[in-house]
């Protein structure tokens, strides 16, 4: 700027009074120019500076992010594991559930074989009592009637044997089949507590 303001007194002293008042012109519009210079170079050194504000700020904020996709996928882990653990919890509830309705299967069936055999027990006293009673009547009878009945006699005391024997066989047969079922519902809990423990 010194050696403009320099050349410009030279120029005037060579030039004379119309020349200077063209210098003062350039001399003025050189000044305003220097001046939007200045002016420009402090725009540029502020918008230098919030661009770099801006940056930090960017980064800020994709740091933030970074921590809150973070803390989301941790959230969203710690979710799907309660789940995983509330379904587990009920699977478990429904194992023990079902455990109970099989050990109550379980009992009924025992209480009815032992029903069973008790009533087959009686049955068969009662049966050994009437046999009993029947040879004793007939016995007692041999005296009384001629030995022509004695042959009917047997066959009627036979076929009382033999009902009385289908009898209980059909007894066993329902107690053997009772026994299978309890079976298989035992056989069914042992699975169901083994694959609770896998």
């Amino acid at each position: 700027m010194e050696d403009i303001l320099q050349n410009t007194e030279e120029l005037k002293d060579v030039l004379g009074d119309k020349a200077e008042l063209k210098m003062e012109d350039l001399m003025n519009k050189l000044r305003k120019l220097q001046k939007g210079k200045t002016a420009l170079e402090e725009e540029l050194k502020e918008g230098e500076s919030l661009k770099k504000t801006l940056k930090e700020e960017l980064d800020a904020l994709h740091t933030e992010r970074s921590q809150l996709e973070k803390a989301y996928r941790e959230k969203e882990d710690a979710c799907k594991t309660l789940q995983y653990q509330c379904e587990l919890k009920e699977d478990t509830n429904r194992g023990h559930q079902l455990n109970s309705e099989h050990e109550q299967l379980l009992e009924e069936y025992t209480f009815k074989i032992q029903e069973a055999k008790l009533k087959h027990r009686k049955q068969r006293m009662k049966f050994e009592n009437q046999l009993q009673q029947l040879l004793e009547d007939h016995k007692n009878m041999y005296s009384i009637y001629s030995p022509e009945r004695l042959p009917v006699e047997i066959e009627n005391a036979e076929n009382a044997n033999a009902q009385l024997l289908k009898a209980e066989q059909i007894k066993l047969l329902q107690l053997k089949i009772l026994e299978e079922e309890i079976t298989r519902a035992r056989g069914l809990t042992e699975k169901t507590s083994e694959n609770k423990e896998n």
